[in-house]
């Protein structure tokens, strides 16, 4: 398995909604708790994180300070504690809605409250006292199964998704977390839900939501009976079984889902390791030994690429290319150089990758030509989901406009043609007309003619609409680890801003024109 922080556990953070549709906040003056926010924001994530040697209570630490969540005897509560001390001690009650009660452990009180008036006094569970969790991570990841160490993916003959698989590698590997009804789903890459019983259905119906549960970091699936999610059997299957409470068998962990690509090079062959540890232009498919994992140091904008034999490109004797490397360093890394429709790659010697005549890749050469160019594309996001500074994409409500700054999502198609990616409309992924937003949020309005598959477009004055009755090309670079820029036909990049709308003015890939992906 790959090294260097390839396959990394991700930090669950989430947001805690109330029944006003509120958000928990930790503000940082006072150390004060309310809760007012109407989305989900910085000083709105919280982390839970188990309290060793005391069975099941857990702390909730502020993402945003770094501090803990307390409640006195009194039930006065505050996050000002540095470190976890008796107070600081919850448990979790999940409630058959999904939604999550939250008891001080010394003091048998329930926390709840609306804005301001938040307290841990309550001897009685009221409305006020029910909490909604929000992930706060992005939404595709790949998920591993604990005990048997395989991770979670799409098998299409058998028509299931089973845990047997000892790399995240490729498509099928991709898992979307849709939120319905104050629960998820879990979305595969051709766009089916998950149910209980193991089959894959096209609609997110009842049997195919699960509540979330935490245990020890790590995450637990319960379906509408009560039962929890576990591989099953010698293929892994995936499905609920029998236990209504979660052991080793029933845990996951999300971790973060790279880029992987593949490469075309002049010669229209795909790059590849098919024939050894060469990477050589030589193939007419994309498949297994012509898909490369991506990873961009966030510090320098350079990627490495793993191959699916297990080593890193590196550089090596006379400028040749090999895939042999197993630890990162300075002879793996290649700055990429976005040249429209198409990449250049350049070696730590200095000098470009280039095609040699027997399609063999070479740094040997000081300018880019059309040898030194290659198609790249990104394989493994047949469905997209982009977030902002500000907050997730997501259509605006009656419109075919597209908001910036939203705690829920949409989840959008991703085509490509020619070093290009076209982007249609999909259905809602984090809220809207089917109750997947926020507890009390209304509906969305019967949506427009050409919402929701139609493709996006670029108008006048930067603006962009997702009604277009054909493709439009936007260019992808890839600026940072996990980080997008999208780039659209007059030159412009993509990006959020003070109006909550989706613009194409950018004139530089960074800031709120970087889309975490």
């Amino acid at each position: 398995m790959p090294t260097n922080g390839l396959h990394q556990v991700l930090k669950i953070q989430f947001g805690l909604v109330n029944d006003a549709d509120r958000y928990l906040t930790a503000e940082s003056f006072g150390f004060k708790v309310n809760a007012s926010a109407p989305s989900l924001k910085r000083k709105q994530m919280w982390v839970l994180e188990p309290d060793p040697g005391h069975g099941s209570a857990v702390l909730l630490r502020s993402s945003h300070l770094g501090r803990y969540l307390s409640a006195e005897e009194d039930g006065r509560v505050a996050c000002e504690a540095e470190r976890p001390g008796r107070d600081c001690r919850f448990l979790v009650l999940p409630q058959p809605d999904g939604r999550w009660v939250l008891r001080s452990e010394p003091h048998g009180r329930f926390f709840g409250g609306t804005e301001d008036r938040l307290s841990c006094f309550a001897t009685a569970i009221s409305a006020a006292e029910l909490w909604t969790v929000h992930l706060a991570i992005h939404p595709q990841a790949h998920l591993l199964s604990v005990s048997r160490r395989r991770y979670v993916h799409l098998c299409p003959r058998e028509d299931e998704m089973a845990a047997d698989s000892n790399t995240p590698w490729g498509v099928d590997a991709l898992i979307t977390l849709i939120f319905q009804n104050r629960q998820y789903c879990l979305k595969s890459c051709d766009s089916r839900y998950l149910r209980s019983d193991g089959r894959l259905v096209w609609e997110p119906e009842a049997s195919a939501r699960y509540t979330l549960e935490f245990k020890a970091g790590k995450l637990a699936f319960k379906d509408c009976d009560g039962r929890y999610l576990a591989p099953a059997g010698p293929a892994g299957s995936l499905r609920a079984g029998r236990n209504t409470r979660p052991g080793k068998d029933e845990l996951f962990d999300l971790e973060e889902s790279h880029p992987q690509v593949v490469l075309l090079a002049a010669n229209r062959r795909y790059v590849s390791v098919r024939q050894g540890v060469n990477v050589s232009a030589n193939q007419d498919e994309e498949l297994h030994h012509e898909t490369f994992l991506m990873q961009i140091d966030g510090d320098t904008g350079k990627c490495t690429f793993y191959s699916s034999t297990g080593g890193y490109w590196t550089l090596v004797a006379h400028g040749g290319i090999q895939a042999t490397a197993t630890q990162v360093s300075a002879n793996t890394m290649f700055e990429v150089e976005w040249r429209g429709r198409r990449v250049a790659l350049k070696a730590s010697n200095g000098r470009y990758v280039c095609m040699k005549k027997n399609g063999q890749l070479a740094a040997v050469s000081d300018f880019v030509g059309e040898d030194e160019e290659f198609i790249l594309k990104l394989i493994n996001r047949p469905i997209l989901v982009l977030r902002g500074l500000d907050g997730f994409v997501c259509h605006r409500r009656g419109s075919n406009q597209l908001d910036t700054n939203r705690s829920v999502y949409d989840v959008f198609h991703l085509s490509f043609s020619d070093g290009a990616y076209q982007i249609r409309g999909g259905p809602r992924g984090g809220g809207g007309a089917r109750g997947g937003g926020p507890p009390g949020a209304p509906a969305d309005p019967p949506s427009p003619p050409g919402r929701g598959g139609g493709f996006w477009n670029t108008g006048s004055h930067g603006s962009v609409r997702s009604d277009g009755e054909r493709p439009e090309d936007f260019l992808f670079e890839f600026r940072g680890r996990g980080r997008l820029a999208i780039r659209a036909r007059g030159g412009k990049y993509l990006r959020g801003g003070a109006s909550g709308l989706l613009r194409a003015d950018a004139d530089a890939p960074a800031g709120l024109a970087l889309w975490e992906y």
